[in-house]
């Protein structure tokens, strides 16, 4: 598809985004029918090593997997259930390399895939799967259903056949360095005037710094705030930080859409961008999926341990509130409860470090009903609140989170993660919800204690009495 081909950008509104197609485009380039089919069979099959093997026999057919996914617990379609989600990824499996794969062809026990199926699994693997990994967590023969959608999206963009948003964005951002338009251009000058408008010291393109800092392209479009809130947060500690202009933008479409070469190029530049100013940080914006395509994939791409630690934001918080380098004041008087990005907690770990930084501010936290690593996905994850057509299906997935939180009673929500909050957002103006979710880190941008710290009592010489 063309430059002049692709529709412009939403950036105004409750929804944001690559704006809806006249005429849907879900199927890219030229092959032929068969060609695809050829395609998508070979890259699933090429995926295949002994870990998604064993998945693919380990699997009991027990259910259990349906009741830990939102699109099945809404709809009760049993279409939507997660194994069979990656139904043609294991047909390819069974068919082609699996102990039996003679006879399954010699006697056709599992059947050739056929276009019209893999059209149909688009929906199942794209618009109605966050990836978020409450299945995989669930599974009692602990198959990683999450990661083998993943997989199957490889396989599937291979053959052409991305959801015309998703491949628009991941396009966008392999060509411009953004997935909506935040160019290297753009976010100078969203630096600039965040930095104008808040009068906080903002850096860019040091030569050297400690703390390489990365955005997600929501927080750079509609949630700037978040660079001012960054920016404070690490003045106040005093650390010699920067942005940096050939490597800023964290949110990975090409993993999103299944593009292994685009989500390698996306990766490579916040890692040379870090290596360039010798960081010992790379710190990743409030973005779930840009954490576990760093965190977790980042050396897989640049082939060795990286050279610097990862930390996403809401861990970089609680860590030095807890040991005080970050001082707030204990004044967020009220109610708070906490939705749990499915990438940072349930599959990164972080569970502790947002509720430290709330308690450090005062906040009573209310628990949902399902938090920590059982918290159910916003719907919007995994490139899905990119794609027009999942809107119904999300905005179904979605009520779960909603009576969850009503149901807390809090007078405030909270998250760490912007595409979380968009999807929220969105949803609010949907359902006309009297919600709106907040950003963790500008809760402590916010509330930062800039009074120097008293000095420590000195303790009593031995001898010495006290009056």
């Amino acid at each position: 598809m063309s430059e002049a081909a692709l529709p412009p950008l939403e950036t105004q509104g409750p929804r944001f985004g690559i704006k809806k197609p006249e005429q849907r485009q879900d199927i890219q380039g030229d092959l032929s029918d068969a060609a695809r089919v050829d395609t998508a069979m070979r890259e699933f099959v090429r995926d295949f090593g002994a870990v998604a093997a064993t998945y693919m026999e380990s699997c009991v057919h027990c259910g259990m997997c349906a009741e830990a996914c939102p699109f099945y617990v809404e709809t009760g379609d049993p279409k939507y259930t997660p194994i069979w989600k990656i139904e043609p990824f294991k047909q390819a499996y069974k068919r082609e390399v699996s102990p039996f794969a003679f006879f399954m062809r010699a006697f056709n026990l599992k059947r050739k895939v056929t276009l019209e199926e893999l059209e149909q699994w688009q929906e199942l693997i794209y618009d109605s799967c966050t990836m978020c990994g409450r299945c995989t967590l669930i599974c009692p023969m602990g198959i990683d259903i999450a990661s083998l959608v993943g997989l199957a999206r490889h396989g599937m963009h291979k053959a052409g056949l991305v959801p015309h948003e998703l491949w628009a964005a991941a396009e966008r951002a392999e060509r411009e360095g953004s997935p909506l338009g935040a160019t290297p251009k753009v976010f100078k000058e969203r630096v600039e005037w965040m930095g104008d408008e808040s009068g906080v010291a903002m850096h860019m393109d040091l030569e050297q710094a400690d703390v390489l800092v990365t955005m997600s392209s929501i927080e750079i479009q509609k949630y700037p705030q978040a660079l001012a809130a960054v920016a404070k947060v690490l003045n106040h500690m005093g650390l010699s930080w920067t942005f940096r202009s050939d490597g800023y933008e964290a949110t990975n479409f090409g993993l999103l859409s299944g593009n292994a070469d685009w989500q390698k190029d996306m990766s490579l530049k916040l890692i040379n961008a870090a290596i360039a100013c010798k960081a010992k940080v790379l710190l990743l914006p409030e973005c779930g999926h840009a954490y576990s395509a760093m965190r977790w994939a980042g050396a897989n791409v640049y082939g060795k341990p990286l050279p610097f630690k990862v930390r996403h934001i809401s861990e970089f918080l609680g860590e030095h509130v807890a040991d005080g380098s970050i001082r707030v004041k204990k004044d967020l008087e009220t109610t708070v409860t906490f939705h749990d990005p499915c990438q940072v907690a349930r599959r990164g770990g972080v569970f502790d470090a947002p509720r430290r930084v709330l308690a450090a501010l005062g906040a009573e936290v209310r628990e949902l009903q399902d938090s920590r690593g059982m918290s159910w996905c916003c719907g919007g994850g995994g490139g899905v609140i990119s794609i027009h057509r999942a809107d119904a299906i999300r905005y179904k997935a979605f009520q779960i989170k909603m009576r969850q939180v009503d149901a807390t009673g809090a007078a405030m929500l909270v998250t760490s993660c912007s595409n979380c909050r968009l999807s929220f957002d969105d949803s609010q103006a949907h359902f006309h919800w009297d919600k709106t979710a907040h950003s963790l880190l500008e809760a402590v941008a916010d509330h930062l204690d800039d009074a120097p710290p008293e000095p420590a009592a000195a303790a009593p010489s031995p001898g010495s009495t006290t009056p």
